[in-house]
């Protein structure tokens, strides 16, 4: 490995000299250091990148005697490769040519052109259009602690920079994993030395955290003299937000993107669920990462890339204030309730740009005139919308609250409609975006340009007829400017000293020359559109700086759109599967409760109806009488869908949604458990026993009477004994400690004896019936306990030999039998034969008149065959019966 302390001492080139300076401030970054139309790597970064990007690793000279490992990507395709190298969990800093080589020439001397970092490329800092997933938010989180051990307050300060959204809180190191699930964020920045076990987190300077200075550079920033107005910030909280902002300028080289006002987020304002109920119920993604399969990807039927981020931080988040609640499921109704309204808003919805994104561009200094016309196009439907809905009669209080953020913005509009083109370029370098009339004296240098480039046609007829050279064109390039182009054969008249032309370059099968009047015209031409690239660069600039004085309005606008398109999302959602409102009781009543009749699991319901079959719905009832679910039935009879669907259904009323449901009738569920299912945590060497221990003893820890906790087969990773002993510890600690609401699914048939002694315990099962020697499995909840455990029909279904399958009836007929009085459940089976030794004998009898029907294939037979078959299969009727 090569460090830069090691190849300086080595005498670098001014070039290299100026790249080793450079990556020593960029540190551990990889560093893209333009050259001409490429940005190079050298040294270990070359390696990395050419690895990550499967690119050729070349080397330019030598250092230190040996060749200097290179590679490089095109400036104008730099995005995408910037993309793997981030999703692969590099950093990029950005070394940009600072001067021209003329302006270096000036200098004097053999000038090396200057170089900066202008930016660093993380995770967490993209803007891009390009290099973002346009449904999912990109946070960028920063934390901080403060006091000692005892009392120690962990602070968060998360960002998505694309957007302006900005929040904060405090909290306690346990509830970390939960807040970091709930935000998902691409980047986790820590202050140098603290160590709160995050594998995914980096240092910065820890100067930065300090909560007086993150106060001073906070007010400085927002413009106000006292952070009041936003909230009541702790310490921890302050330091947090001052990392995160330190953070910003830092890799921004300062410049600080758009922030909207931080928004404290309380304790307790949303339901707390932890990372492994997250992963378990698949919310947002499914445990391989992928969105389709999850809640939201059932659920998401938002026509913007912001109303999709919007729905997944709902659903990630669903609230606690019963308030706001009932606010969001108003605003479902009303587009539920109007369908030719709600198309009519998603119609609308569905062409907006995404405004919150372009906005983000623009405050950091990457905006565009694309940007700023999609800001124009949206603010500008935001307009018509706010009359189109203000019109509406009986309006929900939510759209009340949102209509006054639509509007507003008609002087900015009315700005950028007259001065942009209506498609504005991204690119600047050619000019073209500012609207003609809105400038007099920018048309007349265009007049001034065209007015040149026609006279250069006209020069290129003159010159053909002047020549008798047909073929001559006029050209032009970027090194030789406009030229005159004639093919070789027919060049040898312009060579000549009194042609009035000067040879300028000579090219396979052409020939290059000049003239004084071409090169008086083309000068003309190059200053007027040199002097109009100007101009519209002015006035880019002033139109971006009026833009930037309402970004706190635009966001707010941007939000209020994304809040229409959700609303309306739910409600197609809900209009498409038959969902209902919710309806939510006082936490005061007579005590928690969930009612859900005609339950669906709304994922596994999509997945069925894609393969034509209907799903089974259930009611789960859960009050003070029976808060605790005990189920029992066969595998795959829909333990585990039933547990997890009225979890989900939960997430979706609270989260202000219309549910998968008849009708469902809650008190606000304060915290969220899930306990289905696990897998070994190997890197973290701990088996699945060990991992379902854990997420056990939190549940029992932390579950309050208003919680919700599903729990499926609690101790089948270890002995028999010891997982019936540990469910029933926990069945028992449930009732009587927590006292919550809970479903617990269990093999453990001696659980069900429970219900003898806790009052509050209720007996259900899956439904199942075996007809003719096969398993029907019903999906259907019943009262009471399950007959039987239907292991051996299951283990039928999944295609077990028949000889293992009678091997296992037998062993279960002696252990039914009662023969395991004493030396634990394998004693009185020595006397059952060797498995080996008989399973020839146990193989099932063949029925040869059956395998011969399975063996003929209908629709291939000719009716002669057909008939052969019948003789063949009645002789072998006989033949069985004889036997």
């Amino acid at each position: 490995m090569h460090s830069p302390k090691d190849i300086a001492a080595s005498q670098p080139t001014p070039m290299m000299a100026q790249y080793l300076t450079l990556k020593a401030e960029a540190q551990d970054c990889l560093l893209f250091y333009r050259m001409g139309d490429f940005f190079e790597l050298f040294f270990d970064d070359a390696k990395a990148a050419a690895a990550t990007l499967d690119i050729a690793l070349t080397s330019r000279g030598e250092h230190g005697g040996a060749p200097i490992p290179m590679c490089g990507v095109p400036v104008h395709s730099a995005d995408s490769y910037l993309a793997r190298l981030i999703k692969a969990g590099h950093r990029v800093a950005i070394a940009e040519q600072t001067e021209t080589p003329a302006e270096a020439k000036a200098r004097g001397g053999k000038a090396l052109v200057a170089r900066a970092i202008v930016r660093y490329v993380t995770a967490g800092t993209l803007t891009e259009e390009t290099l973002l997933d346009t449904r999912r938010d990109n946070m960028l989180v920063a934390l901080a602690q403060t006091g000692g051990d005892g009392a120690a307050e962990i602070g968060l300060a998360a960002a998505d920079i694309s957007t302006g959204r900005f929040e904060t809180l405090t909290l306690r190191a346990a509830d970390l994993p939960a807040e970091l699930a709930r935000l998902r964020p691409s980047e986790i920045v820590v202050p140098d030395g603290l160590t709160l076990d995050l594998a995914d987190s980096h240092p910065f300077d820890r100067t930065a955290f300090s909560s007086n200075r993150a106060e001073t550079a906070l007010k400085r920033l927002f413009g106000v003299a006292t952070l009041d107005g936003f909230g009541q910030f702790g310490r921890a909280e302050l330091a947090a937000m001052g990392g995160l902002v330190g953070y910003l300028d830092h890799a921004g080289k300062g410049t600080l993107p758009f922030l909207a006002p931080p928004v404290r987020k309380a304790s307790g304002a949303h339901v707390a669920i932890d990372a492994a109920t997250r992963e378990s119920l698949e919310i947002i993604a499914t445990m391989n990462g992928a969105r389709v399969g999850s809640l939201l990807g059932a659920v998401d039927r938002t026509v913007t890339g912001a109303g999709a981020r919007m729905l997944a931080q709902d659903l990630s988040a669903p609230l606690m204030d019963q308030g706001r609640i009932e606010a969001r499921l108003g605003l479902v109704q009303l587009f539920h309730d109007d369908p030719l309204l709600r198309d009519q808003l998603r119609a609308a919805l569905r062409s907006l740009p995404d405004i919150g994104r372009a906005l983000g561009r623009v405050a950091v200094g990457r905006g565009s005139p694309r940007d700023l016309g999609q800001l124009r196009d949206g603010l500008n439907e935001a307009r018509l919308l706010r009359e189109r809905l203000g019109r509406l009669p009986d309006q929900p209080p939510l759209l009340r609250q949102l209509l006054p953020a639509l509007d507003g913005h008609g002087a900015l509009v009315d700005s950028l409609t007259r001065a942009l083109v209506p498609n504005p370029p991204t690119e600047t370098t050619n000019g073209g975006y500012i609207a003609d009339g809105y400038d007099p004296a920018l048309d007349e240098l265009r007049r001034m340009a065209g007015d040149g480039r026609r006279a250069i046609a006209a020069l290129e007829a003159k010159y053909r007829e002047q020549t008798g050279i047909a073929s001559l064109k006029i050209r032009h390039n970027g090194v030789l400017g406009y030229h005159v182009e004639v093919p070789a054969r027919a060049a040898d008249p312009l060579m000549q000293p009194e042609s009035g032309f000067t040879h300028r370059q000579t090219l396979a099968g052409v020939v290059r020359f000049n003239s004084i009047d071409l090169h008086e015209q083309a000068g003309r031409v190059a200053q007027a559109g040199a002097h109009a690239l100007v101009a519209e660069a002015a006035h880019l600039e002033d139109l971006i700086e009026s833009t930037l004085t309402r970004k706190s309005e635009i966001a707010l606008a941007a939000d209020a759109l994304s809040r229409l398109d959700v609303a309306a999302a739910l409600a197609e959602r809900a209009a498409e599967g038959g969902w209902q409102r919710p309806h939510f009781l006082p936490q005061d009543g007579e005590g928690p409760c969930l009612e859900i009749i005609g339950g669906r699991h709304p994922v596994v319901e999509d997945a069925l109806q894609r393969e034509g079959q209907a799903f089974v719905a259930n009611d789960c009832r859960l009050g003070a009488s029976d808060r605790l679910w005990l189920v029992t039935g066969p595998n795959m009879g829909g333990k585990s869908t039933f547990l997890r669907q009225n979890a989900l259904i939960v997430i979706l009323a609270q989260a202000g949604a219309y549910v998968p449901a008849q009708s469902a009738t809650l008190t606000l569920v304060d915290r969220l458990f899930s306990r289905v299912g696990a897998s070994d945590n190997l890197a973290r060497g701990r088996s699945t026993f060990m991992v379902e221990m854990v997420e056990t003893a939190a549940i029992l820890a932390q579950a309050t009477e208003h919680s919700f906790v599903i729990l499926d087969e609690v101790g089948r990773g270890t002995s028999t004994y010891d997982g019936l002993a540990l469910a029933w510890a926990v069945v028992e600690a449930v009732h009587e400690v927590n006292r919550c609401r809970c479903l617990f699914a269990t093999h453990y048939h001696e659980l069900t004896r429970l219900a003898e002694t806790l009052s509050a315990l209720s007996l259900h099962h899956v439904r199942a019936r075996e007809w003719k020697g096969d398993l029907v499995l019903l999906h259907e909840l019943a009262q009471g306990p399950a007959d039987r455990s239907y292991g051996l029909a299951v283990a039928r279904l999944a295609g077990l030999p028949p000889a293992v399958l009678k091997r296992a009836k037998d062993v279960l007929t002696r252990l039914e039998a009662g023969k395991a009085r004493t030396g634990g459940i394998a004693a009185g089976l020595d006397d059952l034969p060797l498995f080996a030794a008989v399973a020839a004998q146990e193989e099932e009898k063949v029925d040869p008149l059956r395998a011969a029907l399975e063996a003929i294939d209908a629709d291939a037979l000719s009716p002669r065959e057909a008939l052969e078959q019948l003789y063949r299969l009645k002789q072998l009727a006989v033949a069985g019966g004889e036997d």
